[in-house]
């Protein structure tokens, strides 16, 4: 999967992690069907913070399974 970058100050920064909505843009489906493959167990994120985050690594992780 190709990390977006944000440019902050002339600096390029990847991106590690995407909120429930980027993901779900990224997989090419909605926030619920991402909500839904949380609840099975198939995705799992980070929630260090205050909103879940699917680290990028979680991501590919759930694409090379390929088990939804």
């Amino acid at each position: 999967m190709k990390q977006p970058i944000a440019t902050t100050s002339g600096q390029t920064i990847r991106r590690l992690a995407f909120t429930t909505e980027e993901t779900a843009a990224a997989l090419g489906i909605t926030p619920i069907t991402v909500w839904r493959l949380t609840q099975r167990g198939l995705l799992n994120p980070n929630r260090a913070t205050r909103r879940p985050l699917y680290a990028v690594s979680e991501i590919e992780r759930f694409l090379a399974e390929g088990k939804a």
